[in-house]
């Protein structure tokens, strides 16, 4: 296992100063996978698969496994963990897994368990374990600000869970694959700085988006590359997550999907990317309007205040070494047919689309405005949208007449 593999970046260290990498040696494997198989087992959920992919990578460094319950309250009360040197590092979401009563009682007084992923296939050990008490609701309203029902992450991964968490060291058996035809867009903390070093940046800068690339997304990234130049910097390349197309300069982006699961957790998960991306060595963080946020789920208003995540960034415990770079708001100006700077005095003149707005337009084969979206894109995002038509129709039940 290479868990002390030092990666070299003249950008920024990893927190803890060492990329945790997770996965045994490859003439290893064969042992490692006969004895997960003689473990007493944990289960995985789709989503407890993709936090042990963030683990074993290094997004979470210097973390090392499932929280134990001293990590997870450090997590869920203070935003952060304390390192042995009596420094901090940023760990504002709990990463934790959950199991039942009988999963319990099964793993008895074992020390280790293996961990067996979505589809049977064993894929790690954890070791020297903790079994604590899961309190999902002190969780959720530590995490959420809100027990409200409706928030996805806890729909889908929370409240059906088990009521025990069980931390410990995690060994993954092989490297990560996922067979979806995105797997080469899944470049690991190590890659992307081995990446960043071939290509001599002396600036990285990270933008997270989860939404489908538009023409406004570009102008800012171009803008923010401009202005690290300005500030004397000679080769700033852009980290971008998740996919682009076609509107940025391939020699000075690199294109690649971030593993984490989705909390829509505002302020609190936006710390998380941030910090996951120090890992992944960049130095720079563009954050915009309402990051990680969304609309209450029994109300009509937000969630959270959309100037709070970048207000929070600018001052978490653990992200001092991080530059956060606020964006500029960016529009479709109607004057001159193309996505441009937000300009006041001119407001009138301004059309503002909303995610949301750009997917109905997509759902329903209308065409945004002309210099909205490059036309490439546009046609993959029609496609995707016609395709889960497709699927729903094909999966709608035949009635006998």
């Amino acid at each position: 296992m290479q868990e002390s593999f030092m990666i070299k970046s003249s950008l920024i260290e990893p927190d803890g100063g060492v990329l945790v990498d997770l996965v045994v040696p490859e003439n290893q494997r064969d042992s490692k996978v006969l004895e997960a198989k003689s473990l007493p087992n944990v289960k995985l959920t789709k989503v407890d698969f993709e936090w042990v992919h963030v683990i074993c990578e290094g997004w979470a460094s210097p973390l090392k496994g499932f929280m134990r319950e001293n990590e997870y309250l450090q997590s869920l009360h203070f935003n952060s963990l304390r390192l042995n040197d009596g420094s901090f590092v940023n760990m504002s979401l709990p990463i934790v897994l959950s199991i039942d009563d009988e999963t319990k009682e099964r793993i008895g007084s074992s020390s280790n368990v293996g961990l067996i992923g979505p589809n049977g296939d064993y894929v790690g050990i954890l070791r020297s374990i903790e079994i604590y008490k899961h309190n999902k609701e002190e969780r959720i309203a530590r995490t959420w600000g809100t027990t409200a029902p409706g928030l996805p992450y806890v729909e889908e991964a929370i409240a059906s869970s088990g009521n025990w968490l069980i931390g410990g060291d995690l060994e993954v058996l092989k490297p990560i694959k996922y067979n979806d035809g995105l797997d080469n867009y899944r470049l690991s903390p190590k890659q992307l700085r081995e990446e960043f070093d071939r290509r001599k940046a002396d600036a990285v800068f990270a933008f997270q988006l989860r939404n489908p690339v538009h023409n406004g997304h570009a102008l800012l990234m171009n803008d923010t590359r401009q202005r690290l130049l300005d500030m004397g910097y000679k080769n700033p390349i852009l980290l971008l997550h998740p996919l682009g197309d076609g509107v940025l300069d391939p020699e000075t982006t690199i294109v690649a999907i971030f593993p984490s699961p989705m909390h829509y957790a505002g302020p609190t998960e936006v710390q998380w990317h941030a910090k996951a991306r120090i890992n992944a060595g960049a130095n720079f963080y563009i954050v915009g309007r309402d990051p990680a946020g969304m609309g209450h789920p029994t109300e009509k208003r937000d969630l959270y205040d959309p100037d709070h995540g970048k207000k929070v960034l600018s001052m978490a415990p653990g992200l001092e070494k991080l530059n956060i770079l606020p964006f500029r708001v960016a529009a479709y100006d109607t004057k001159v047919n193309k996505m441009a700077f937000f300009d006041p005095s001119r407001s009138q003149d301004f059309l503002f689309i909303s995610g949301t707005k750009m997917r109905s337009y997509a759902k329903s084969g209308e065409n945004p405005p002309d210099g909205f979206m490059c036309p490439s894109g546009w046609k993959v995002l029609v496609n995707y949208y016609e395709s889960l038509q497709t699927e729903g129709a094909s999966q709608q039940p035949v009635l006998s007449s």
